[in-house]
């Protein structure tokens, strides 16, 4: 192999199938879309989970209980893994938590939960805690802070209702 060889035939750009110019081509008449049927029709499309007339999997799957897809994603951490992976008089905050691999990944909400002892007086920032947790962390001479979570929308419209002056004063 030679080195003017290593990029022969790679195009940075394929050419574009030309359709239907001629039987010479390969794909003239009928443009690679064989004889007749619906396959052959113009603005075909097979629905995604269709399986040639069986059941599909998706129907014959059963389904139970619900979904909730705004459920917010609450990650725990316990108070062993605080004892463990801090010094005493650390801050323990979410990112704190995310550098030593205890709080992995995307998640709305950060609880410590109260399994195992905590000796160490830690100040831990989350946004919620369990009675356990909280008693142990103030027992051991820690602080408890709780961080704000995400606004529901309902109380965001709610103030700009408030902070909007009604129709009925502005007319006056």
């Amino acid at each position: 192999m030679r080195l003017d060889e290593v990029n022969r035939g790679i195009r940075k750009f394929k050419k574009r199938k030309r359709v239907g110019r001629g039987p010479g081509s390969g794909h003239g008449k009928t443009c690679g879309r064989g004889e007749k049927g619906q396959k052959s029709r113009a603005g075909w499309s097979r629905h995604p989970t269709f399986q040639g007339g069986a059941m599909p999997m998706v129907r014959r799957v059963p389904k139970r209980g619900f979904n909730n897809r705004w459920a917010l994603t609450v990650i725990t951490v316990n108070v062993k893994d605080l004892e463990a992976r801090f010094e005493a008089g650390e801050e323990v905050t979410p990112q704190s938590l995310r550098e030593r691999a205890l709080a992995k990944g995307r998640y709305d909400l950060l609880k410590v939960l109260g399994e195992g002892e905590l000796t160490k007086a830690l100040a831990v920032s989350a946004h919620r805690f369990s009675k356990t947790a909280a008693e142990k962390i103030e027992k051991a001479g820690g602080k408890v802070v709780i961080l704000p979570g995400k606004t529901p929308v309902a109380e965001k419209v709610k103030e700009k209702k408030a902070a909007a002056p009604s129709p009925d004063k502005a007319a006056e």
